[in-house]
């Protein structure tokens, strides 16, 4: 995949103990090489199709699974992934206070337990996948076109997107839109949000009585997902994509 690269993009983020930092935009360059050899495995391998199975909603939580394991390989140590699944954030943060604290959570045996790993004192960063929006089988209807399944791609006929969270403390935050080409998940833009605070975040919205499943969640609203916008870090160079994210945020930041 070629992808546009942002070198002048601010990757500073500041840790839980309130030391500035800064990872290399290299680890995201070999991220995203290493995540799409991963997919061609599966793709290849697997002798059923794995993304129909898993659905929209798991198969964007999975390709933000597969991102944060392969960002936490590609930083040599810098980042491992938080040893909850229901941790936050998803990569914590391995300098020395990390490991010293990581180390003395281990020796405690509390390496299976949520709360000393949400939040993680020393902090790290948070990774969130989306797919977009696309118009309703109704609105397609009415605009005369077919609302894309299952492995079709969405790019023509994606009206936005943004991020959600479970809380509103939600920083550090790298941000992905992903799409099909060929029936194939890719991820076709990465964004970092670094400076983000209760405000980025919309109300939570609480899950009705007998809602089923669902859980509290607060979305990113336009204002915030146009920060991200502004500190890209890769958009996959194609002008479809790149004149979405433009048009979307108002703006002419992406340019080949």
């Amino acid at each position: 995949m070629n992808y546009l690269i942002n070198k002048n993009a601010d990757t500073h983020f500041i840790s839980g103990n309130g030391q500035q930092l800064q990872f290399d935009i290299q680890i995201i360059e070999d991220t995203l090489v290493d995540i799409h050899k991963v997919i061609k495995l599966i793709t290849d391998d697997i002798p059923v199709d794995i993304f129909a199975i898993l659905g929209m909603r798991n198969l964007s939580a999975f390709i933000g699974e597969l991102f944060a394991k392969s960002f936490a390989k590609s930083s040599n140590g810098l980042f491992i992934s938080n040893p909850h699944q229901d941790g936050y954030p998803d990569l914590l943060l391995m300098n020395e206070i990390g490991l010293s604290q990581f180390e003395t959570l281990k020796q405690n045996g509390q390496l299976r337990d949520k709360s000393p790993f949400s939040p993680f004192p020393n902090g790290g960063i948070e990774i969130k996948a989306t797919c977009g929006s696309v118009p309703t089988p109704t609105q397609c209807t009415k605009l005369g076109i077919t609302k894309p399944d299952m492995g079709e791609t969405r790019i023509e006929v994606m009206r936005g997107y943004d991020w959600k969270a479970h809380h509103r403390e939600t920083n550090n935050l790298i941000g992905l839109l992903w799409d099909f080409e060929n029936g194939i998940p890719q991820i076709v833009a990465v964004f970092f949000g670094n400076k983000l605070d209760e405000n980025d975040w919309g109300t939570i919205v609480q899950p009705k009585e007998g809602g089923g499943r669902t859980t509290s969640v607060s979305i990113m609203p336009r204002s915030s997902v146009k920060k991200l916008y502004n500190n890209w870090l890769a958009v996959k160079n194609d002008q479809r994509y790149i004149d979405f994210l433009n048009h979307y945020n108002n703006d002419n930041l992406i340019r080949k």
